[in-house]
């Protein structure tokens, strides 16, 4: 099954302000486009991945994340992440009604290709599945077979929000790096000591972050 992955990302200048304790108001906007890149060249990279999708207003984050190979959808509802997702989700499928889809973090900076595979052909397995996060609360994938709707309930305590919802959580190992989003400093440290991409790397360092 081929995938088109639909990766949500709010206005850089409001991104990571959790990472307060690592990055000043005036880093934290490259951080978080970092991240992005990062994450977006990695999934474009996924032998599962047919194409990505990423719902922004942010004019800079999209003309560089356009130039990665993402198509760029804006996000008309504003209502928020969940709506900003299935906003997303119907514009790719008004050329693809029945294409299977993801919803897929911004912020997972050290993004494995094969591993992202792995999950996404593990979710092929169901209706409507799902991937919690390092932290065991959240999710950092939401996936809809072909044919199915996504029913995004990201936000606190998303983990168990989609379990209720019916979607499968998957239990795989050795995934860590689609599972190790960033919105702390202790999770940045984890992604670095994962391995992070390069723009998340280069920036790590002009933080003077150690293991970056």
């Amino acid at each position: 099954m081929q995938w088109t992955l639909v990766i949500p990302l709010k206005p850089l200048a409001r991104a990571k302000s959790r990472l307060a304790d690592t990055a000043d108001d005036g880093v934290r906007p490259g951080l978080a486009l970092a991240f992005a890149q990062d994450t977006v060249a990695a999934a474009l990279a996924c032998p599962s991945v047919k194409d990505v999708a990423v719902v922004t207003d942010d004019l800079l984050a999209g003309r560089e994340l356009g130039a990665l190979g993402a198509r760029i959808v804006t996000d008309e509802p504003r209502g928020g992440l969940n709506p900003a997702l299935a906003h997303a989700v119907a514009a790719v499928r008004e050329t693809r009604p029945d294409s299977a889809v993801a919803a897929l973090n911004a912020d997972l900076p050290a993004l494995r290709p094969l591993e992202l595979a792995r999950v996404l052909d593990a979710a092929a397995e169901f209706p409507r599945a799902f991937l919690p996060d390092a932290a065991a609360i959240g999710t950092t994938l939401l996936a809809a077979a072909e044919g199915q709707q996504l029913h995004p309930a990201f936000g606190t305590d998303s983990r168990a929000r989609h379990r209720a919802g019916g979607a499968v959580e998957l239990t795989l190992t050795a995934v860590d790096s689609v599972r190790q989003d960033v919105d702390t400093g202790a999770d940045l440290r984890a992604a670095l000591a994962l391995g992070v991409g390069p723009r998340t790397a280069a920036a790590a360092a002009r933080l003077l972050i150690p293991g970056s």
